[in-house]
């Protein structure tokens, strides 16, 4: 009784539909065409720019603004630490380096003296070369001392990180009051605009991949379909997994953003497949079936064995269709035709 209620309710809500009145289902031929020839693979989308920032200053961290997923601008500050310690360090460097300067210039009015008594025959040539040898220490000793003095005032300067360019802050690994040490991640920076699809190809199939003339990327997770700006393959292959790497720059996308799956087809030539419209295709679980629609136009579910999709939104048929044969171009339609 309930199966008949269901029915019934079904027939009054899409009444308009069959009956005496109904719209006769579109249908597409089967038929062989020719259609791209592609190699398919898996990838995963990947930022081209991405910075990791780290201080090069033992810190206490004051001040972090931005959180994950916020938009930052280039020469925004992400991260400012208390660089007290390394402000220090390079006025202790300056003051060694006025000390060395003050030294120096006694050893070069030492050395000049020294040449002076020697032309007038008053000091041996080994008391003016001991005097020049003072002299040329004390300036390499004074050089050593400015670079490091040089190299301490800019550590001083690195307590502040600026963001190198406009991007997104995929990840945050510390937070204000934890302490910045040299080398510690602190923040992940990836420009969204600059994202690209990176996939291993089988060797096998790297021939024809470099000749790919363009390349299909599937998003599944966004539904969307997009068309590589260009391929990218890698000279060589992996010893370990014999794949060589294949690299598909990206339009921009809303949604996208590193990580994400992508299915790549590179279209390498064109062949003659039996094949039907993926729009054609319905999906229930494990079974793949089209509706057959025959000489009395009613639509029959016939079960269907495919190939790999190829480009241009066809799909191989290996088994469960013959060419000749018609389906219904909007399954949805045909199965509602079916319900009376």
């Amino acid at each position: 009784m309930r199966r008949g209620l269901l029915r019934g309710v079904l027939l009054l809500a899409f009444w308009p539909l069959w009956g005496l009145g109904a719209a006769p289902v579109a249908t597409v031929r089967v038929e062989y065409r020719e259609v791209p020839r592609v190699v398919a693979a898996d990838g995963v989308v990947e930022a081209v720019r991405r910075a990791t920032l780290a201080t090069q200053v033992t810190g206490q961290i004051l001040e972090m603004p931005f959180d994950l997923g916020e938009r930052v601008r280039k020469g925004q500050v992400l991260v400012r630490t208390d660089a007290k310690e390394a402000a220090y360090g390079a006025a202790a460097a300056q003051a060694q380096v006025a000390q060395a300067d003050a030294q120096l210039q006694q050893f070069r009015a030492d050395y000049q003296r020294a040449r002076q008594l020697y032309e007038r025959r008053f000091i041996s040539q080994a008391a003016l070369d001991k005097a020049e040898a003072d002299y040329r220490d004390a300036e390499g000793r004074t050089q050593a001392l400015q670079a490091a003095a040089s190299q301490a005032r800019t550590a001083a300067g690195r307590g502040v990180l600026l963001a190198p360019f406009d991007g997104v802050v995929a990840a945050r690994e510390a937070e204000p009051g934890d302490l910045a040490q040299p080398g510690r991640p602190l923040m992940t920076l990836f420009d969204p605009a600059r994202l690209r699809v990176v996939a291993a190809v089988p060797h096998t199939a790297a021939a024809a991949v470099r000749r790919a003339s363009r390349a299909e990327v599937e998003l599944p997770a966004l539904g969307a379909r997009l068309q590589a700006l260009r391929v990218e393959v890698s000279p060589a292959a992996d010893s370990a997994t014999l794949t060589i790497q294949a690299r598909l720059p990206l339009p921009p996308q809303p949604g996208l953003f590193p990580g994400m799956f992508a299915k790549i087809r590179f279209v390498v030539g064109r062949e003659r497949r039996l094949v039907i419209p993926e729009s054609a295709v319905l999906r229930r679980g494990e079974l793949v079936a089209a509706y057959v629609v025959a000489g009395d136009g009613r639509p029959r579910l016939r079960q269907l064995r495919l190939g790999e999709p190829a480009a241009e939104g066809w799909v191989e048929v290996l088994a469960g269709l013959g060419e000749g044969e018609s389906i219904a171009a909007n399954p949805l339609q045909a199965g509602l035709q079916r319900l009376p």
